[in-house]
């Protein structure tokens, strides 16, 4: 009678705690989005709150208060699906396990010890707090090598950001590829609460090297061993992830799970979801020695001090060289090994439950570990076949995938609610920057897009070129935006050099470039044009920053600074780089011109010389660039003397020249303040002038600008008064800045400038 008694007591007990929940949750999430009686900024680059994105940005405050409250009402909603089993069950109650766990965690096992492990981890108090803190840092350590990996981790990166509630450190295990690639996307996107840190692969090369390894992944595919001396000694417990991963749900969740380790285990895996360590797929097949069907290692939990503590180097060492006596190479990497060693130490390993490694390999037996596919929490793409993989519930699985695939990733720059973030130097002075410019400015969105971090992914394709010994190599340098994509290909046909490529894109539109790439005999035929994606963000077409990455990741000398509606002559990378020589670019401060003209016609007879041109000018065919709406941007070209030139000429700087120059790659930048049309190029031509570069125009060499619609930012232009306004404001202060950069020599910009 007692215990029944006992028994009430605690139900009503936790159904009033249920009931207080939702009021309690609500309080806590207002008072939370309060920091200081204001509103705590959702992202690095949101305006305060008197800006004209005030009111976008209260939406968006309240877009994630409304998610977070959905999150809130599921896990209500679990806790009453409890208590009504529970109440069902009130005797049991006394023998339930009152360990610690995240009531959401458990799920469809695969013995029937684990599923009695679950029902008891369930039966949790409700009072009892989880096991991962609501700040705590959650590690995750991932190894990732080469253009194509360093593109995978970023979907992967992304559905754990979308779910995640806790601070997070990735620690990369990268080449020096995906390094270069990584730090520059991680830097740009600027996400608050994650740290990452790389670790040098190509160092760790020498552990592993002299294991023999027919798995595609290659040597990086065995860097897994290595973790606990890679990873810092004062670094307890790390999640480790391939990078085929997807995401359904907070990765605190699988973080919880370490608490469930007992005595000696260790590693906390997912049982293998096929035959092949049953050794029974195909006639002869002799896989690795495994306990049973074995363990995928897709996902790993490693208690990395009590691993160190047990000599896991030389446990693993000495397991693959006697197997190796025998097998004479590994056929799945690292997980023939770590299967080996927990063959003959089954105690190492807690089971996972198979939902926390859904694995859509060939010969899968995936669909027997769960009943419904919203039961899932992590997805694992380990066919070579990837989103081709076979599996009755495949579209579920791709459409999941790609959603995370094509997702804005700058939605994910979001605060933690309640963990401020770590000292952030480059996010603190992006705000004093911010903070400084007058909102109440009618140019105010011009020169915030100035600060505007872009999220960059650098050489989005496999890139591979080695520079020409002779240092008179040229790279060719264009922006484009996804209107242009078609013109790719021609500049491929006719420029046979390296290219070096920003696109500003959408998440979405890189993957349609992405198949667009690959769909292209023409594009995937050329390793040497480096693709870089700098990711759309605010309402201006930014120009000259798409010029500025371009710049900067080209590993010639010389560079030709072209656009992407332009082709060069048939012939013009040879002709270049015997002009640096002629012309000593190497030792003097030139500026080459390569001369401009335009046809009107989409379909053209390409020019294949300097008289063919001459005399498709003559006929009308050509015209000289803009000579009919902007004379004066080419006309210190002087064409009347390039027609009949024999060797290189120089010319003076004139007010608004804007020619295609080819320059040492140590050239200035383009000045960033100049967004969408007008004066971007203007402004650089200016800039070499006045650090005294000579333009020397190229007497056999040309260029044609191909037709197009008008871009969205000409229209602005052409169509909006205060744009035009803003730009004019714009060109005063970049003269007044040059005459403070360049004292009295630049004086004769100004004058130039009212004169003309």
């Amino acid at each position: 009678m007692l215990g029944i008694c006992r028994g009430r007591r605690k139900f009503l007990a936790a159904s009033l705690t249920l009931l207080c929940i939702p009021a309690i949750t609500w309080i806590y999430l207002f008072a939370g989005s309060f920091e200081d009686g204001k509103p705590v900024s959702l992202s690095p680059l949101e305006s305060q709150p008197h800006s004209p994105q005030y009111t976008a940005s209260s939406q968006r405050e309240r877009e994630s208060l409304e998610v977070r409250m959905r999150e809130v009402e599921e896990e209500n909603r679990a806790l009453r699906r409890q208590l009504s089993l529970a109440q069902g069950r009130a005797p049991a109650h006394r023998r339930g396990n009152h360990s610690k766990t995240y009531s959401m965690e458990e799920g469809t096992g695969d013995s029937e010890n684990l599923r009695a492990g679950i029902v008891a981890g369930n039966s949790s108090e409700c009072g009892q707090q989880p096991v991962v803190e609501k700040c705590e840092t959650i590690h995750v350590a991932i190894v990732c090598a080469g253009y194509n990996a360093s593109r995978d981790v970023v979907t992967l990166v992304k559905s754990v950001l979308f779910h995640r509630r806790n601070p997070l450190h990735f620690h990369l295990i990268a080449d020096t590829i995906a390094e270069q690639i990584l730090a520059t996307l991680f830097q740009t996107w600027m996400v608050p609460a994650v740290r990452v840190d790389f670790y040098n692969a190509d160092e760790l090369k020498s552990e592993v090297s002299w294991i023999p390894n027919k798995h595609y992944s290659g040597i990086y595919g065995l860097m897994k061993l290595v973790l606990t001396k890679t990873l810092p000694a004062d670094l307890e417990r790390v999640i480790v992830l391939d990078t085929d991963i997807t995401f359904a749900t907070d990765i605190a969740e699988l973080w919880a799970v370490f608490h469930k380790f007992k005595g000696q285990q260790v590693l906390g895996l997912v049982e293998n979801q096929s035959d092949w360590y049953l050794g029974n797929l195909w006639k002869n097949h002799r896989p690795w020695p495994a306990l049973g069907r074995g363990y995928n290692t897709g996902v790993i939990l490693l208690l990395l001090d009590k691993l160190r503590k047990m000599k896991w180097e030389q446990m693993w060492r000495l397991t693959a060289e006697r197997e190796l006596m025998g097998m004479l190479s590994t056929s799945l990497a690292d997980q023939d090994i770590f299967n080996a060693v927990i063959k003959q130490n089954p105690f190492l390993v807690y089971q996972l439950p198979c939902f926390w490694n859904v694995q859509l390999s060939d010969h899968t037996r995936s669909e027997q570990c769960y009943r419904d596919v919203s039961d899932l929490k992590v997805i694992h793409w380990n066919s070579p076949k990837k989103l081709r993989v076979k599996n009755k519930h495949v579209e579920f699985f791709r459409n999941l995938y790609l959603t995370f695939l094509e997702y804005d990733g700058n939605l994910l720059r979001r605060e933690l609610f309640g963990c401020p973030s770590e000292a952030d130097v480059n996010s603190e002075n992006l705000q004093k920057q911010l903070s400084e410019l007058d909102e109440d400015d009618l140019c105010y969105e011009f020169r915030r897009e100035r600060f505007t971090v872009h999220r960059t992914h650098l050489y989005f394709l496999h890139y591979e070129y080695e520079p020409a010994s002779d240092n008179t190599d040229v790279t060719l340098v264009a922006q484009l935006s996804m209107d242009r994509l078609q013109m790719l290909e021609a500049i491929c046909k006719h420029w046979e050099g390296p290219i070096s490529l920003a696109l500003y894109l959408s998440d979405a539109e890189a993957q349609q470039f992405l198949r667009y790439a690959q769909g292209s005999d023409v594009l995937m035929s050329r390793h040497n044009v480096g693709y870089h994606i700098v990711y759309k963000e605010g309402q201006f077409y930014p120009v000259n920053l798409l010029r500025n990455v371009a710049m900067k990741h080209i590993s010639t000398p010389y560079m030709f600074l072209s656009d992407i509606d332009f082709l060069p002559m048939y012939g013009l990378y040879e002709y270049l780089r015997k002009s640096v020589i002629q012309l000593d670019l190497a030792n003097t401060k030139k500026a080459m011109i390569v001369p401009a003209f335009e046809t009107l016609r989409y379909r053209l007879s390409f020019p294949k010389s300097k008289a063919e041109l001459l005399s498709m000018l003559d006929m009308g065919t050509l015209f000289t660039f803009r000579y009919h709406v902007w004379t004066k941007g080419h006309a210190p070209t002087n064409f009347a003397k390039w027609r009949t030139a024999t060797t290189p000429y120089r010319v003076e700087w004139e007010a608004d020249f804007e020619p295609y120059v080819v320059v040492r790659r140590d050239c200035p930048e383009y000045d960033r303040r100049f967004v969408g049309f007008g004066w971007n190029k203007v402004a650089h031509i200016m800039e070499l002038d006045a650090q005294e570069y000579e333009f020397i125009v190229l007497p056999n060499a040309y260029m044609i600008h191909m037709p197009h619609a008008p871009s969205f930012d000409i229209t602005k232009f052409r169509s909006n008064k205060q744009y035009r306004i803003c730009l004019k404001t714009l060109k005063e202060e970049f003269q007044q800045d040059m005459s403070r950069r360049y004292g009295f020599a630049a004086l004769k910009y100004l004058t130039a400038e009212n004169n003309s």
